[in-house]
């Protein structure tokens, strides 16, 4: 199948072949589907928690992080190209003629191109764009705006010659106004560490994964900003960054399941999607960790819930960790094991297989050991509306086991009418509000690399070049690659989860000023 060019090539990558061998079998066979045995609904793995226990839970983060190692994690590598997917159609498609403005004008919706024109005052890079306008034009925007000139306005906007927000990634644009200024999303996360993520000497550290083309611009700008709410805060920033490894790259395939071939004959790498950041994550040296994506901010008004909520799901974390600890402390001891099981059972998502009671007490032990001492995770949930994203179910594995995990669509067989009536009363989704902590019972790294499902990956169809082509994802990095941890669900409030996926989203009331 392969040349001893095409083994160079795969050296060169970094990937081992028996890799590449295990991602074709899976374009053969496919992915198998997860098996839902239930949502994760209130009073079934889905904690809801009442005022009282959110401020203890608090109270309890505030006074236990003591000199725990504290990080906050952003994947910030993708390009904010998706997020102006209208408006290069818009300058592909629009003439400036009589007919395209007639039907520019028809589509008046809050996604809609016209939208997006007619306020153009209302975003945060609104002041950018001006200066930049007359830059590149000579002419004021506003006399752009006057003649209609409108594939002159979202050209400066994208393009190189312009602000280049076309590919810029998306923690570099701006998204928020404030009087006087604008913050981007890389500053929003900036303003967040410092209110739950700063350690008891006042350092709060922050990961963030850019793609190699972005990393001088994204440490120029972080540079640039980080002395402001250092003096703010009177905290250090301690900012680290890492690009997604070519080794977690995935092989690209025919539609015959054959390697595809670019036109020099080459083969096809394509990024594996989030669960590539796994490796990163995994090369961090940190307790708790707090996971969260580059594009869920908000502007100051509405942070006071975001950071109440993540030091609320921390505590959790930590009180469950200090469980953990203990209860694997008093099984080696001999004693304890039916509130062992109970914790595993109540809290951390996981019931064994069948014929786990005829095992013996040592067997029992150590298999509850085992299941206990593993990477921890609480994951904040917010209400469905019918947004996009996995929810959380108890899923069953090989060995007969079931545990509560993050399910995407794609992994599920919704053809089956018993898995489709499970996924339909799920009653909440994952908006990657997680924390996790990251070091076993003897304070020893874990290999996350050792508690993902291989199983759970993802193939889509995509092209190049004119030609269709399969393309393979690792497992997420909040479902797949979390798979063999111990999970606890709690409701977080829909505040909490404001994302941006297409620029106009930045016109809704959450993301602008007031």
């Amino acid at each position: 199948m392969f040349t001893e060019k095409d083994n160079q090539q795969i050296r060169e990558h970094g990937i081992d072949a028996k890799i590449i061998e295990d991602q074709i079998a899976h374009f053969k066979s496919g992915f198998p589907p997860s098996v839902l045995i239930d949502a994760a609904t209130e009073g079934n793995g889905l904690h809801i928690l009442d005022e009282k226990e959110a401020d203890d839970l608090i109270r309890f983060y505030e006074g236990n992080k003591g000199s725990l190692e504290i990080l906050k994690f952003v994947p910030a590598s993708g390009a904010a190209t998706r997020m102006f997917k209208s408006l290069f159609g818009f300058l592909n498609d629009y003439s400036g003629s009589e007919e395209d403005y007639s039907k520019l004008q028809a589509d008046q919706s809050a996604g809609s191109v016209f939208t997006f024109l007619k306020k153009l005052q209302d975003f945060a890079f609104y002041e950018d764009l001006k200066q930049k306008f007359m830059e590149v034009k000579g002419v004021s925007l506003e006399e752009a705006q006057l003649k209609r000139d409108y594939t002159s306005i979202v050209d400066v906007l994208l393009s190189e010659e312009g602000l280049g927000y076309g590919s810029l990634p998306k923690g570099l644009l701006k998204f928020h106004k404030y009087v006087g200024y604008s913050r981007t999303p890389a500053e929003e996360h900036l303003y967040e560490g410092a209110n739950y993520a700063v350690d008891d000497k006042g350092n709060v550290k922050l990961h963030f994964t850019v793609s190699p083309e972005h990393l001088e611009k994204f440490q120029a700008h972080i540079n640039s900003v980080k002395g402001k709410y250092e003096s703010e805060f009177k905290v250090k920033f301690e900012v680290s960054y890492s690009i997604q490894k070519k080794s977690t790259d995935t092989i690209a395939v025919d539609m015959n399941n054959e390697p595809f071939r670019n036109e020099d004959g080459s083969l096809l790498f394509r990024p594996a999607g989030h669960g590539a950041l796994l490796d990163n994550l995994n090369d961090l040296d940190s307790e708790v960790v707090f996971i969260k994506n580059i594009d869920n901010v908000v502007p100051d008004r509405l942070k006071p819930e975001t950071i109440k909520y993540k030091k609320v799901i921390a505590g959790l974390l930590l009180k469950y960790k200090d469980a953990i600890k203990e209860t694997v402390s008093n099984l080696r001891e001999g004693k304890g094991l039916d509130e062992a099981i109970k914790l595993l059972n109540d809290w951390l998502g996981y019931r064994p297989a069948a014929g786990f009671d005829k095992l013996s007490t040592k067997e029992k032990t150590d298999h509850v050991i085992g299941k206990l001492n593993r990477p921890l995770r609480v994951c904040g949930v917010v209400q469905s509306e019918g947004d996009p994203g996995g929810g959380p179910f108890w899923v069953q594995a090989e060995d007969g086991s079931i545990s509560m995990q993050i399910v995407e669509t794609a992994q599920m067989n919704l053809d089956d009418p018993q898995q489709k009536e499970v996924f339909e009363r799920v009653t909440h989704f994952n908006p990657v509000d997680v924390v996790a902590y990251l070091k076993d019972v003897d304070g020893k790294k874990f290999d996350l690399m050792k508690h993902r499902d291989m199983n759970a990956g993802f193939v889509s169809k995509k092209s190049k070049d004119g030609k269709d082509l399969k393309a393979q994802e690792l497992p997420g990095l909040w479902n797949g690659s979390m798979a063999d941890w111990n999970t606890i669900f709690v409701a977080v409030p829909a505040i909490t989860f404001n994302p941006v996926k297409s620029v106009n989203d930045l016109l809704k009331s959450q993301h602008q000023p007031k």
